[in-house]
């Protein structure tokens, strides 16, 4: 892929946060708790989940593959962090929720594939053709230390801030619950904090503007996604805790 190309859709992608950042706020995507009959069609949540993640997984490992030749080791472990939640997001998790015949909309299923082709476009472009690089030396630097530890961190709060909200449902009457356990206790929507974190650390391991778009549109989604979750449980539960925050423990 040409220089220009790339840098055509990393700054689209830069560029589509920002209404996707205010939209949200007032919009929220009509998936889970905000589902609405309104936005068409829909499939079982299990198989929407699992066609908007696979371009992740196929775009990303194709690059890699296509350009196997040239790639060293730090590329194989990019590669395999990248997997490690793309593979599990894909293939485990859409099958292991609590309701995974779940309606989602084609809609947002299309939406999410568009984006997940783009990512993984820009990310593995960058990472396997751009800048490959070569000096193992890398692996044992502070750049990829500090954000392999962010990244590891994230994705322990993220399963486990999921883990909670499923341990929690199985053992209530309502689909929905007062939102408690572990970092529930402090904010409504740990597996965001978890996922903000992860994809932090992942643009400072690799040190990639494509990763740092990455955790833009991340945070430009989730954020705005965790604070409309919040007041949703506000607004459904009168007893819910005045102290929890959305995402942020103790700051918002």
């Amino acid at each position: 892929m040409s220089h220009e190309l790339f840098n055509i859709l990393l700054w689209t992608q830069l560029l589509i946060s920002v209404p996707v950042f205010i939209v949200l706020f007032f919009l929220p995507a009509p998936y889970g708790k905000h589902l609405k009959t309104s936005w068409g069609p829909r499939i079982s949540s299990k198989y929407a989940w699992v066609l908007m993640e696979l371009p992740a997984v196929v775009v990303m490992l194709s690059i890699y593959v296509v350009n196997y030749s040239e790639q060293g080791l730090v590329s194989t472990v990019f590669i395999l962090i990248w997997m490690s939640h793309y593979a599990y997001r894909t293939f485990i998790y859409p099958f292991r929720t609590n309701n995974p015949s779940k309606p989602f909309p084609i809609a947002i299923v299309f939406f999410g594939f568009l984006f997940n082709c783009m990512n993984g476009i820009i990310n593995g472009v960058f990472l396997f053709e751009i800048r490959v690089i070569e000096n193992i030396a890398w692996l044992s630097s502070p750049v990829f230390i500090i954000g392999l530890g962010l990244f590891v961190i994230g994705m322990i709060i993220n399963k486990k801030g999921e883990y909670d909200f499923k341990q929690l449902v199985r053992t209530s009457e309502n689909n929905y619950v007062i939102p408690s356990g572990g970092l529930l206790n402090t904010v409504s929507n740990p597996h965001y904090l978890g996922e903000l974190i992860q994809w932090f650390g992942w643009a400072v391991l690799c040190w990639s503007p494509a990763g740092l778009a990455f955790f833009i549109f991340t945070f430009a989604n989730l954020f705005p996604r965790a604070i409309m979750n919040h007041r949703w449980y506000k607004n459904e539960f009168p007893d819910f805790p005045v102290d929890k925050k959305a995402i942020i423990p103790y700051v918002i």
